[in-house]
């Protein structure tokens, strides 16, 4: 063998086969670190049996029982009875009421929803600049949110009533001849619950938009203004696409809010749904039917649960599909 000979074979690696295949499966020790290295495999499944268990005491054996009562004839204060098919069903699609209650709260959500999804966003933008003070507004506003709805809605009741402060300046200034039935009439104590919901509900919206604008690089309104877009073309063209993931948030959370509504309107009208019960949601039915201790079915109230469990995840489903064509066409 020459030199030359002797030189190659030191300098070329020998050809490896091919490498085993590396087991699928828990990692091992030496590629963990600390604790890691002796905790046993069962572990991270012991930490998940108290969420798992908070959640199925709390919320699916509820659902479950509430589902299998909506086919028993169970009364209020037994919480028991003999199964029943699907007569609660049938009485409570039947029920004029239980229709009127579902317009009630389809058009609560309907009015209340966009507002929720664009109004904080605006605000959101008013306050987001660090200026001297700002702080001290981000407070004030936020207080509507962490205050108590009993006593916004008291609030706002003394402030409605036929004799409140409203009804009197609009009758001073002249715009109207004689008060409002703003806590009676059935259209007039929707639209003012809504006013308060929104109210309520401005401030902690606000701060989710907030959190999403201080993701927002700024390079973006930069060169936006830079190609000659004004505040309002920079507010579609930049604003809104940095923050639709948060507005399809706010507009879900908002939506089930809207669509379960009961403190607002109850409170408002001091518990009557309005005159003959016009304005009464559909939680505020649910209530009153299956939790009457005279006339009540906990099962017809379960059914109008149920529905309403369905009406909302059919809600859900058509926001996401909505959101979903929106994007694609973007």
């Amino acid at each position: 063998m020459t030199s030359l000979d002797t030189a190659a074979a030191v300098t070329t690696p020998p050809e490896s086969g091919p490498r085993p295949a590396r087991r699928q499966g828990r990692a091992p020790a030496r590629d963990l670190n600390g604790a890691a290295r002796f905790r046993p495999w069962w572990m991270p499944w012991l930490w998940l049996c108290v969420p798992i268990g908070v959640v199925a005491a709390f919320y699916l054996y509820p659902f479950l029982n509430i589902a299998f009562l909506s086919f028993t004839d169970a009364s209020p204060l037994s919480g028991k009875g003999d199964f029943v098919g699907i007569e609660n069903y049938e009485y409570v699609l039947s029920d004029p009421d239980f229709w009127n209650a579902v317009l009630n709260s389809l058009v609560y959500a309907v009015c209340v929803v966009p507002i929720i999804v664009i109004l904080p966003l605006l605000l959101a933008l008013l306050v987001k600049d660090r200026v001297p003070g700002i702080g001290v507004f981000r407070a004030l506003f936020y207080v509507p949110a962490i205050s108590s709805t009993v006593v916004v809605s008291l609030a706002w009741t003394a402030l409605l009533k036929d004799n409140g402060s409203i009804n009197n300046l609009l009758m001073n200034v002249g715009i109207i001849d004689e008060p409002l039935a703003f806590l009676t009439g059935r259209w007039f104590l929707l639209f003012s619950a809504m006013a308060v919901t929104i109210w309520q509900g401005l401030p902690y919206y606000m701060i989710m938009y907030l959190a999403a604008l201080s993701n927002t690089d700024r390079s973006l309104y930069e060169a936006a203004a830079m190609d000659g877009a004004g505040p309002v073309r920079r507010f579609f063209t930049v604003t809104v696409p940095s923050v639709r993931v948060m507005m399809t948030l706010v507009g879900v959370l908002s939506m089930i809010g809207s669509i379960k509504v009961f403190a607002e309107v109850h409170l408002l009208s001091n518990g009557s749904g309005g005159i003959g019960g016009q304005s009464e949601t559909l939680t505020m039915y649910i209530r009153a039917v299956g939790l009457d201790p005279t006339y009540g079915s906990l099962g017809q109230g379960s059914a109008g649960s149920v529905f309403l469990f369905l009406l909302t995840l059919g809600l859900l489903i058509l926001s996401q599909r909505l959101d979903r064509k929106a994007e694609e066409q973007s």
